[in-house]
Formats: C-alpha cells, structure tokens, sequence
C-alpha cells in the first residue's frame, strides 16, 4: 500500500510538471532512457501491467524521484520491476548524485576494481551492475589517509573532501623513511592523536614515497625492511587493516590513468617514475634528479639575499616562491622582460621579486646557475622515456607519452608547457610526438586525492587491504611483495 501511494504520488508531481498524458503516443520514449536488457523485457505488452500505459522514460524517472532505496524494494515485486530496477543507468544517475564525481566512480570502479596491479587490466570491458556497486559502496568503511614523505605529510579521512591536516614531516619526525620502529609508532602514533581517531577504528591507506628506487637486490631489501616496519608498527597499534601504495602511482590514479611516467618534486630529490598498469617498472628504471623542493627554495633565498631582501625564515622564502614563481617557457626571451610582482606574506609585508621569479624555476632545466651538478629535469624524462621506449612491454606503444607532474614544485606555473617543449626538442619524433605533460591534478593534494578514489572504491576492504593475518601468513611464506606496487 505505501509503494503503490507512493508511486501514485511522484507520478502525479511528473505529470503535473511535464503536462504528460497517458492517452499520449510514448512510442518512440518507451527505451530511450534504459539499458538493452531491459529494453528488450519492456517491448513486450502487458509486461508492467496498468504501468504499460507510461512512458519508459516517465517511469524511470518515477524510480529516480523514489531514490536507491525504494527502488531498489520494488526489485522483490515482479521480474518486470526486478530488471527495470537492476537497469545500469538508473543506479549511474543514483552514484552520479553522490559525493563523488562521476568520472572518479567510472575510473575506479572500472579500472581499481579487481585490486591489485597485476590483476587490474583486462582485454575486455568488465561489465559491472552499477545497483551492486551502489551498494557495496554505501558498505565501504571510511579509511584513515596519510600521504606522507621526508618533507610534509598530509592526512585525513576519506569521505573528506580534502585532507584534514597537514605537518612537516623533516621538522618534526625526521627521515620516516628510515625504517625505525620508534621513530615511525611516534609518528602514527601523533597523526591518530590529531585526528582524534582510535587507530583500530578504520583501515588506513599509506602513500609510500618513492625511496630505494632501484632495480638491485639491496634496494629490494631496503623497500622490504622498510615495508615490514611501516605494517609492524601499524599492527602492533590494532590497525585492523592497511592498503599501501606509491605516491607516484596514487597521483597517476588522481589523473585518471594508470599508466605513463609520473614526475614528483619531492623535498629532496625529483623522482621520474615510470608505472604501468599500477605498478611502478623499476626494471625500466625510476630516474632520481638530485633537485627538490628543498634546493629550489634554497636558490631563491640566495637570489634574494643577492640583493640584501630580509625575512625572518625559509617558510617565509618558501610562500614567496609559491605566490610569485614561475617557469619561463623561453628563458632568454624571458630576461629581456619586465617581470617585476609583489606579494605579501602575513606578519612580513611585502615582497617584490623581478628575474628571481622565473630564475628558481630555471634551476629544474639548467642546475649550473645554482652551482648543482645534476642531470636536468627534462633529460631524466628523456632518458626514462627512452628506456620505456625500448623495453619489452607490449600492448599500449604510447602509455609512456602521458607524463604526470606530482609534488608542491610540479604546481609552478608553466611547468608542463616548458617540459613538453623541451621533450620535444630533446627526442626523436617517434618518441616524443603525443607526448602530454600534465600539471597536478590536484595540486600539492594529488597522491591524497588518489588514496582517495581507491579507498572509496566498492571492493577496496577486500581487493586492496592487508589484515594482519594475511600478512603474517605472507612474510612466513617469504613473499616479497603484498600490497600495491611496493
């Protein structure tokens, strides 16, 4: 009896709203708004009763109006409405009105969904029920997010829209990516103090920064060492679940993508880091660049001290490189511009900074002109590009032309316009035509954000968590690698 109000009370508001009629002709609207199963049942007259007399599209948007939850309780009432319900875009329009965008439910729930990186792709589209979706989704638990590394560490939870706090990681903890036990538990340990969340209250899902990036036996142990502490220390606080994966590759999950090169400025050191199909290929080889962040704010306080600028720490140099730096996309045309800018820095005043602007920058392409000895950004990508190019993946020819810039310092205006020109001018055409560089997606926030999708993603407790047991049963059985793309 409540249905069958109900459904007589939201056809009442369409009708009164669209002036429909059922006397109308609905001939050519009776499947333009279903799925071809459903299409198929509903040819047939007599299938919905005194319902025949509607429109299909009037219908579904009867069952829209009612929401996921009543329509998914007129499933049990006939085999018509069971598959009218079960209809794919019915359920898309229901996620569609979620919190989550659209493309990030397509993307994870289409590429993320089977977990782990070895077992993500497929030849053929899978085909999902998007209704089964929609309700494993509602059941996934929320998740506690830290993005960290040896400069700043973000956190939060994941039903969040944006990170809930952020530290810096090298002032108060140290190199958490030394694997020792007490320096990481205090670490934990003061991000779950801060959220003001028991630890064994939800999963937690880990951006592992890029550190021991090499293919060799040493470095294999080193990333082992450090992963076996990370999960020690976890379980020993009653984490009942943890999901750990490259920064490198949450920031490609962020962009949408699951293959192609990820650049990240980090504090120290740029990574140029090549993923396919999820998993970082260190047997391509990742390209470490002796510049970061760190060294790029370190010139621009030289430059300013040049011309006798005074400021009361290097957070203060830091924020006028954010406000007021750039990348020049032609460097000697660039000199012979006025590019004087101000900013102001609370509790500071103001700066005014000319040539420094775009000079910081620079460093990235030609580290001469702060006196470092490293290899410039864009030959680290060339050269990484030139590996991928030669190796024995087959499949996807292009997948490394698709060059995502992560970190704080990949945000530099003109970035990706300038790496792009000097890929190009660098490489061979076969190589570099189609090369796309793209800034981060979400800023400083996009390994967050990429922890984000897969910890929303509707099989992420099963598909992508390690319980303690499991990877107790793992390490006795002297597995190498458990999780993500370690």
């Amino acid at each position: 009896m409540k249905m069958a109000f109900l459904l007589k009370k939201v056809w009442g508001s369409v009708t009164n709203r669209s002036g429909l009629s059922t006397s109308s002709s609905f001939s050519s609207s009776r499947s333009s708004s279903v799925g071809s199963a459903t299409r198929d049942l509903l040819c047939n007259p007599g299938s919905l009763g005194a319902l025949d007399q509607l429109p299909i599209d009037v219908i579904m948007q009867i069952l829209h109006l009612l929401g996921a939850r009543e329509a998914a309780r007129l499933a049990v009432v006939c085999r018509y409405f069971r598959v009218l319900v079960s209809d794919n875009k019915l359920w898309m329009s229901f996620l569609q009105n979620g919190k989550d965008s659209w493309d990030c439910i397509a993307f994870s729930e289409t590429h993320l969904h089977a977990g782990t990186p070895s077992e993500i792709y497929y030849d053929h589209p899978v085909q999902l029920s998007f209704m089964s979706v929609y309700a494993k989704r509602t059941l996934v638990p929320g998740a506690v997010i830290i993005d960290g590394g040896s400069g700043y560490c973000k956190y939060g939870w994941s039903k969040f829209d944006s990170p809930s706090g952020r530290c810096a990681t090298f002032l108060e903890f140290g190199n958490i990516e030394s694997p020792m036990y007490a320096r990481l538990r205090h670490f934990f340990s003061t991000i779950y103090n801060r959220m003001q969340v028991k630890p064994s209250s939800q999963p937690v899902i880990l951006a592992i920064p890029i550190c021991h990036s090499d293919d060799t036996e040493s470095a294999r142990a080193s990333r082992r060492q450090y992963r076996e502490a990370i999960f020690s220390v976890l379980f020993d606080m009653n984490v009942p679940a943890i999901c750990a994966i490259d920064q490198a590759v949450l920031a490609l999950y962020a962009a949408k993508k699951i293959s192609g090169i990820v650049v990240n400025v980090g504090f120290n050191v740029t990574s140029v880091v090549p993923v396919y199909r999820g998993k970082v290929m260190r047997e391509i080889g990742v390209e470490i660049v002796g510049i970061g962040a760190l060294k790029l704010t370190g010139f621009l306080k030289e430059l300013m001290q040049r011309r006798s600028m005074t400021y009361e720490s290097l957070y203060t140099v830091r924020t006028i490189k954010e406000k007021l730096c750039y990348v020049a996309l032609d460097y000697e045309a660039e000199m012979r511009k006025d590019t004087t800018f101000s900013c102001e820095v609370s509790g500071e005043g103001w700066f005014t900074l000319s040539q420094e602007r775009f000079q910081v920058g620079e460093l990235l392409f030609q580290p001469q002109l702060g006196g470092v000895r490293a290899m410039a950004l864009h030959q680290a990508v060339g050269l990484c590009i030139d590996h991928c190019y030669n190796s024995d993946i087959v499949g996807d020819v292009s997948w490394y032309k698709t060059v995502i810039l992560a970190g704080g310092t990949g945000c530099l205006p003109g970035l990706p316009e300038r790496l792009e020109k000097e890929l190009t001018k660098l490489l061979p055409e076969s190589m570099s035509e189609g090369i796309k560089v793209t800034p981060p997606p979400y800023g400083t926030d996009s390994a967050w954000f990429g922890a984000k999708i897969v910890s929303n993603v509707s099989t992420f407790t099963e598909a992508w968590c390690v319980t303690k047991k499991r990877f107790q049963k793992k390490y006795k059985m002297g597995a190498s690698s458990i999780v993500g793309s370690w």
